[in-house]
């Protein structure tokens, strides 16, 4: 049993993020393949994915230790949604945390001289692992990130539609029930030991994930007592299936236009795999005043959310916007 002990100041810090962030999503995927775990939802995804793994996955599917703890490249590559930036995060982490990250994880012992190449922060054998990365990605994550994505939003709109109606108390009371129980001022969850944790008013991040192997997660670091804890819990209403969606075509992207004008129709578009403000001023080539405009609008039309990320802000489309970005029209409200 889990048990997180909130004061006033935590319950005044807790929020809920919008997405743990594409490096820990590409972990669990990989965490999943090796347990066998056979869960309903990841039924159809397993079988697609499963026996296709290669040489060019090999890198990052070889530090997948073989019982015991996983990598965190939530630490290592932040909970960034674009691929691009937590692969330069990654080859750009400080040796003394790759270090740290890396030591009393239980390894194959073939693997074993690979994870101290990679440890000790050879250049080559960074790069190697990016392209691993994004090798995983492609085959585990990407071909159903269109599904992942829409359930990850209307997780995070469902949790704002309750923190609205009755603030962190229904929040608490409502998140994977009945697993998780709210009994004021303890946040109780299933956890495979006893585990008593006190917030100390750095509150508590709710953090959906797509390919989770439990009910609930704890992650913290015990290093950086600053950092708030996550509690993770699953997106997945339906089963994971498909590609999904491809890119909107040539006509809809006209009809969005038409309906948002042109800059505005890409904003939407960037929102897609979340963004910051900067991000987004980068993306449109515009300056940072004039895309936290655009994002303004398109909140204050239920098209995107925003949320506090550190010292910047992380945009992220709705499944209204997501309607209408694969339509360009207008849809129902």
């Amino acid at each position: 049993m889990l048990r997180i002990h909130f004061t006033a100041e935590d319950l005044a810090r807790t929020r809920v993020a919008a997405t743990i962030g594409v490096a820990a999503e590409i972990y669990y995927s990989l965490e999943l393949l090796r347990e066998k775990r056979d869960l309903p939802h990841l039924r159809s995804w397993r079988s697609a994915v499963a026996g296709r793994m290669g040489a060019d996955t090999r890198p990052l599917t070889s530090l997948v230790p073989v019982r015991g703890p996983g990598l965190d490249l939530l630490a290592l590559m932040g909970d960034v949604s674009s691929l691009d930036h937590a692969v330069d995060n990654l080859l750009h982490a400080p040796v003394s945390r790759l270090r740290r990250e890396f030591e009393g994880l239980d390894f194959h012992p073939g693997h074993l001289p690979w994870a101290r190449q990679v440890s000790e922060g050879d250049r080559d054998a960074r790069r190697e692992l990016a392209e691993a990365v994004r090798a995983c990605h492609r085959l585990t994550v990407e071909p159903y990130w269109h599904q992942g994505r829409s359930e990850l939003v209307a997780l995070s709109t469902r949790c704002a539609n309750l923190m609205l109606e009755g603030g962190i108390d229904l929040l608490l009371r409502s998140i994977c029930a009945p697993l998780v129980r709210w009994r004021p001022p303890v946040l109780e969850a299933p956890y495979p030991r006893r585990v008593e944790v006190r917030l100390q008013g750095r509150g508590l991040i709710i953090t959906p994930t797509v390919f989770s192997k439990l009910p609930v997660s704890f992650l913290w670091d015990p290093l950086d007592t600053a950092q708030p804890p996550r509690l993770t819990v699953p997106a997945l209403r339906r089963p994971l299936t498909g590609t999904g969606p491809g890119e909107p075509d040539d006509s809809t992207i006209r009809n969005l236009e038409s309906l948002l004008g042109r800059t505005r129709a890409a904003a939407l578009q960037v929102t897609e795999e979340g963004c910051t403000t900067t991000e987004l001023a980068r993306r449109l080539n515009v300056t940072a005043a004039a895309a936290s405009q655009h994002a303004t609008v398109l909140r204050n039309t239920d098209l995107i959310t925003t949320s506090r990320r550190g010292g910047s802000v992380l945009h992220l489309i709705t499944p209204l916007g997501l309607a209408l970005l694969r339509t360009g029209a207008q849809p129902q409200r």
